[in-house]
C-alpha cells in the first residue's frame, strides 16, 4: 500500500499514511541508541583515565578549570547526544500523532486524552508518569478493543521510567562537568543508566513496528470495501 491518504469510506475521514512516519521514528530511535552507546564508551574512557591531579572540572565557588582533551571531547559527545535525542522525540511524536488520528478515524471514538497532552504529557510533572503510555495504549485499544495490549508497550514504558529515575539517564540532574566528575568517582550508575536508555530505545522501536503493523492491517481491511 502506498503512503497516500486512504479514505475510510466515500464520506468518512481520510486515514493518514503511517508507514513512512514509523520508519523515521525507528531510524531516529536507532540513532539515539547509538548516541547513548557512544556516551557510555566515553564514560568508560573517563573512568579508566582517572581524574586529573587538578581535581574535577567544577572546582567549586564558581571556579572551573580548563577541560582536558578527553573531557572536551565528552562535552561534544554529550551535545550531539542531546541533539539526537531531540530529533528522536520529534520523530516519535509525529508517528504517535498519525497513529492517534488514524485510531480516531477507524474507531469513530475521540481520544481519551486531548491533543495538548500529546506534548504536555511528557513534561508536566507527575502526570508524565502515565499519560504518554496512556496515549499509546488508547490509540491501540480504540481500534482493537478485543485484543490485549501488546506487552512491548509495558516493557517500553518501564524502561523509559527507569531511564528517567534518579537523573542518571535521559535527563541528567548534573551539568556536563558534574557528569564528568561522576564518571571519575562512580561510573557504574552512569553505565547502568546508559544500558537502560539503549534498551528503552530498542524496545520503543519494536513497539512502533508492532503497533504500526497492526494499524496498517486494519487500514488495508477497511480500504478494500471502499475500493
Amino acid at each position: 500500500m502506498s503512503d497516500q491518504e486512504t479514505p475510510v469510506t466515500a464520506q468518512g475521514p481520510a486515514l493518514r499514511p503511517v508507514r513512512g512516519a514509523a520508519r523515521c521514528a525507528v531510524a531516529a530511535l536507532a540513532l539515539a541508541a547509538l548516541a547513548w552507546v557512544v556516551r557510555a564508551v566515553w564514560h568508560v574512557r573517563l573512568a579508566r583515565t582517572g581524574q586529573p591531579a587538578s581535581g574535577p572540572p567544577d572546582q567549586g565557588g564558581g571556579v572551573h578549570r580548563p577541560l582536558t582533551a578527553l573531557e572536551d571531547s565528552y562535552d561534544r559527545v554529550s551535545s550531539v547526544g542531546g541533539a539526537v535525542t531531540l530529533l528522536c522525540a520529534l520523530a516519535f511524536l509525529l508517528w504517535l500523532d498519525r497513529v492517534r488520528d488514524n485510531a480516531r478515524a477507524l474507531s469513530g471514538a475521540e481520544p481519551r486524552y486531548g491533543s495538548p497532552w500529546l506534548f504536555l504529557g511528557w513534561i508536566v510533572p507527575v502526570v508524565n508518569l502515565w499519560i504518554p503510555r496512556g496515549i499509546v495504549a488508547d490509540a491501540h485499544r480504540s481500534v482493537f478493543p478485543d485484543r490485549r495490549l501488546p506487552a512491548v508497550v509495558n516493557w517500553w514504558w518501564a524502561l523509559w521510567l527507569a531511564g528517567l529515575a534518579g537523573g542518571g539517564g535521559l535527563i541528567y540532574a548534573d551539568s556536563t562537568d558534574g557528569v564528568i566528575a561522576r564518571a571519575y568517582t562512580d561510573v557504574l550508575p552512569l553505565l547502568a543508566a546508559d544500558v537502560v536508555i539503549v534498551a528503552a530505545a530498542g524496545t520503543a522501536a519494536l513497539m512502533v513496528r508492532t503497533l504500526t503493523t497492526a494499524q496498517q492491517q486494519r487500514m488495508d481491511e477497511t480500504a478494500r470495501p471502499a475500493a
